[in-house]
């Protein structure tokens, strides 16, 4: 028997080492909150850093509006400096027409040389189809005979007058 006792002790120890181990609900307890500590020791500092991040995202916010705004005013500046620029542009056009033909730059209007300078002919062409009088400084004739500015300009409206019809 002393065989069998043996045998049995045997048999039974390779049958606990064969057997999974069971564990009490205190032991699985016990694990389950050793293993909740080392995870929540990683994630410790997760609500400071995810206002920080939430700060971050404010912030970043706030450099992209203020970037849009000073984006804004550059476009803003860039087309103001782009209609000076064409104004000058057109002036200095409209000084060279009214230089060359002769007639003052203020009743130039057109936008291109070639416009101008059509107005600037009209403007020479009008002014000599009505031929004023020739009056000097002070209301002196400047013709040869001695009347008088009032007298000149009568004798000029007449002729003008009688032309038209």
């Amino acid at each position: 028997m002393e065989l069998d006792n043996t045998q049995a002790q045997e048999t039974q120890e390779v049958a606990q080492a064969q057997s999974p181990k069971t564990y009490t609900q205190d032991e699985i307890n016990g694990i389950v909150q050793e293993r909740l500590s080392r995870e929540r020791k990683k994630y410790e500092d997760y609500d400071s850093l995810k206002e920080k991040a939430a700060k971050f995202d404010e912030l970043e916010e706030a450099n992209k509006s203020e970037l849009q705004k000073a984006q804004d005013k550059a476009a803003e500046l860039e087309a103001k400096l782009a209609e000076i620029e064409k104004e000058k542009t057109i002036n200095e056009m409209r000084n060279k027409v009214a230089q060359e033909k002769g007639v003052p730059a203020e009743l130039l209007t057109g936008d291109t040389e070639e416009a101008c300078t059509k107005q600037a002919d009209g403007i020479l062409n009008f002014s000599r189809i009505n031929g004023y009088p020739s009056v000097k400084d002070a209301g002196e004739s400047n013709v040869v005979n001695k009347t008088s500015t009032k007298e000149q300009f009568k004798e000029w409206a007449n002729k003008q007058l009688n032309n038209s019809n």
